[in-house]
């Protein structure tokens, strides 16, 4: 399983509201990205969700979902809540559920990171979309049963599914326990893959690594 199974749209969605930020404004040159894909099994576990579209399993089954396509700077903290800006339109949501399947999650991400590279929300998710479609994600199902299985491991499958990738172009975020929780895959500011920083890279190829199945 890499994305989403059978997945489909609700009929309705929740009203779109905005959301607090969570941190302070920082309005600084963007010079790269970071294409964020949480593995929605190790949420669904750890959050004890049951009832969301990403965890209740009455629109499909999830695998990777895109956390947000993310904003770098050269160094140090990331561009974020970078202007007041208007609120997607309920189908602008709707219509990226499938790959993002949480409205609340959608309208956080475009406010917090979009706004630092558009005013327009329909650019931000349009963006998102071709980069999130242009990657094949392995089948983190089948490496959760490999033995002794590794970061490197991951990465290495991810690359012979993108042979376009090198594995110092992947970053993994573990929990403190080492079960997966996202894929950061970075990119400059040409949108073309490139290597990762330090913070953006994760724990070394060396590293043991679970991926909670759950599907």
């Amino acid at each position: 399983m890499a994305q989403a199974y059978q997945c489909t749209l609700p009929h309705s969605i929740t009203p779109i509201r905005p959301v607090a930020p969570d941190g302070p404004v920082r309005k600084l040159p963007v010079t790269g990205y970071t294409l964020a894909a949480s593995w929605s099994p190790d949420y669904c576990k750890t959050s004890g969700d049951t009832r969301s579209m990403q965890c209740s399993r009455r629109n499909g089954r999830f695998g990777f979902i895109l956390h947000g396509l993310w904003p770098e700077a050269l160094g140090g903290p990331a561009p974020q809540w970078c202007a007041s800006a208007p609120l997607p339109s309920q189908e602008v949501v709707r219509r990226n559920l499938c790959m993002t399947p949480s409205t609340g999650l959608l309208v956080h991400e475009w406010l917090k990171h979009g706004t630092c590279m558009t005013g327009k929300p329909e650019k931000y998710f349009n963006v998102s979309a071709i980069l999130w479609r242009s990657v094949r994600w392995p089948d983190a199902d089948l490496l959760s049963r490999r033995k002794d299985l590794t970061v490197g491991d991951l990465r290495k499958a991810f690359v012979t599914s993108n042979p376009a990738w090198k594995p110092e172009y992947v970053g993994v975020d573990l929990s403190r326990t080492g079960w997966l929780r996202e894929v950061r895959l970075c990119y400059g500011k040409d949108f073309m893959p490139r290597r990762c920083s330090r913070a953006q890279f994760g724990p070394s190829d060396k590293a043991s690594l679970k991926i909670w199945r759950g599907l």
